[in-house]
């Protein structure tokens, strides 16, 4: 549509998700974390917990120690994006099998071969809900960029 911006938003409803108990909806907080085992930004959080869920910040395919851009094809840098995702998903004790929801960003939708073959050796199973979008560009001239939901089934504890 021609448009020069495209932003998402999630926006806390603030009761919970039922079936919460009615007692704990009105302390539920928004926690953020991040942890060294990934790339870190200066204008988000690495994820985000609220409720039954926690939503990942978008991965680039950089390396956390050096935090450039990983040299390889496609292929490699899906991996890397899927493993700065598996650190994250691990620093809040969760593991991949709680990933409900994976966003592809991809530079060139014909690579969508090479994307696959590593993102099955981290969801074997192909659970996920999956949504895939062909982008022109991407920062760091990335060839794909992915971001994620996690199932939080136990909720978010409340602030005591």
């Amino acid at each position: 549509m021609n448009a020069l911006v495209q932003i998402e938003a999630v926006i806390s409803h603030g009761d919970g998700t039922t079936p919460q108990d009615v007692e704990d909806r009105h302390g539920i907080v928004i926690k953020a974390n991040n942890t060294e085992q990934a790339p870190k930004s200066s204008i988000s959080t690495q994820t985000v917990a609220f409720s039954h869920y926690n939503h990942i910040s978008a991965q680039l395919p950089l390396n956390p120690e050096t935090a450039e851009l990983v040299s390889g094809d496609v292929k490699e840098q899906t991996e890397q994006c899927l493993k700065n995702i598996k650190a994250i998903i691990e620093s809040i004790n969760h593991v991949m099998d709680d990933v409900v929801k994976v966003n592809i960003f991809l530079k060139n939708i014909e690579d969508m071969a090479a994307v696959d073959e590593a993102y099955t050796t981290f969801f074997p199973d192909g659970i996920p809900a999956r949504r895939t979008v062909g982008v022109s560009a991407l920062p760091n001239d990335a060839l794909v960029q992915i971001d994620v939901i996690v199932s939080n089934a136990e909720g978010t504890p409340p602030e005591v």
